[in-house]
């Protein structure tokens, strides 16, 4: 285990989360801690990797709690001592493409920014002094092409603006994790087939992945504070 990344999963029951555990923990040796706001969502999982010879550790996080989020940080400390990896895929969608900014009731905002922003934020904090304690610490955010300032457009505004604002907090934390060798970055994984992308979306879960992956995974030359789709930078 000394030698064996640690890396924590959001939102790791289904969709990007789900398959991201199985890449980390069969293809790149990772000990895997999938988290889920309801653990009995991952036993099919678990099971699955465990008896593929890749066990996986898995835990309650409601990213929306904070004793939740500091359940976990508590748990790791003791049972790992470190975060090599964060990997904040948990999130919501609960506008729609025809949802006026104009009409848009606050309350759903605030909804999509409790998951979306202030989730992402409050599991970090609390998952902060493990990350630091890894001597390469990696945070990948799931952000997306609609929280693109260069291509904003109309609709889905509430998840929009998480997204924007998710970009703002990757940027101050690279920064601020500089110095304890860190690497912090999001990505648009693409419009994917998974329950928010729908069935219609053009690319596989494990396709979407690609990118988170290559970040969870970067050498000590790779890049921070970036924003990336397809292992390619693109505008903020």
């Amino acid at each position: 285990m000394a030698n064996q990344p640690i890396t924590v999963i959001t939102g790791a029951s289904r969709g990007l989360g789900r398959a991201a555990t199985r890449r980390l923990a069969t293809v790149e040796g990772h000990l895997v801690v999938a988290t889920a706001r309801t653990p009995a969502d991952l036993a099919g999982l678990e099971a699955e990797l465990r008896l593929a010879g890749h066990p996986i550790a898995c835990h309650r996080l409601d990213v929306t709690e904070e004793g939740s989020a500091a359940a976990l940080a508590n748990w790791l400390s003791e049972r790992f001592g470190r975060v090599d990896v964060l990997i904040n895929n948990a999130g919501v969608s609960l506008d729609h493409y025809h949802t006026s900014l104009l009409e848009l009731p606050l309350e759903t905002l605030r909804r999509t920014l409790e998951t979306n922003l202030f989730g992402v934020l409050r599991t970090t904090q609390a998952l902060a002094p493990l990350l630091r304690a890894s001597r390469a610490a990696r945070v990948v955010n799931l952000a997306s092409g609609m929280g693109q300032l260069a291509e904003m457009g109309r609709g889905v505004p509430a998840y929009r603006i998480s997204k924007t604002a998710l970009n703002a907090v990757t940027r101050i934390l690279a920064a601020e994790m500089a110095d304890h060798g860190a690497k912090v970055n999001s990505v648009c994984p693409g419009w994917c087939r998974t329950d928010l992308g729908g069935p219609d979306a053009p690319r596989s879960p494990e396709q979407c992945i690609d990118t988170v992956i290559w970040l969870a995974t970067l050498p000590d030359d790779g890049p921070t504070g970036g924003f990336f789709r397809d292992r390619q930078p693109i505008p903020w």
